[in-house]
């Protein structure tokens, strides 16, 4: 069964990119570019997972990843972070604000789907 993935990225590229991976692997995408728009979009949506991106103009991936967590309809989602930002303690604060997985930009293709399948069966990537 297809599930539901709402992408957050502002780049063009990664966004046909993480996109048209989501789909040839039979999942159902909706891609959202403004930050500004991702809690009531996910609302509308219902998706079952959310991959977001960090670095995003007007609100920060970390704020959204906290605003998605408090939000009870939303909070049992789990999310994926991807970001190019990969400094030390990034993925320590990402997980903290409540994101179940993170990847770093450049993706590995084979990592992001490894991680995106490991969400939907529940597996909690390391």
């Amino acid at each position: 069964m297809a599930k539901r993935v709402l992408v957050v990225e502002d780049n063009e590229l990664n966004l046909k990119l993480f996109c048209d991976l989501l789909r040839a692997h039979g999942h159902v995408t909706e891609p959202v570019r403004d930050g500004r728009e991702v809690v009531e979009r996910a609302r509308s949506f219902s998706p079952d997972l959310v991959i977001m991106d960090i670095q995003l103009p007007h609100v920060s991936g970390l704020e959204l990843i906290e605003a998605l967590k408090k939000d009870e309809a939303l909070s049992p989602v789990p999310i994926m972070a991807v970001t190019a930002y990969a400094g030390k303690g990034d993925e320590e604060r990402i997980r903290e604000a409540g994101a179940e997985a993170y990847v770093s930009k450049p993706i590995s293709v084979m990592k992001f789907i490894e991680t995106v399948e490991g969400l939907f069966r529940g597996r909690i990537p390391a």
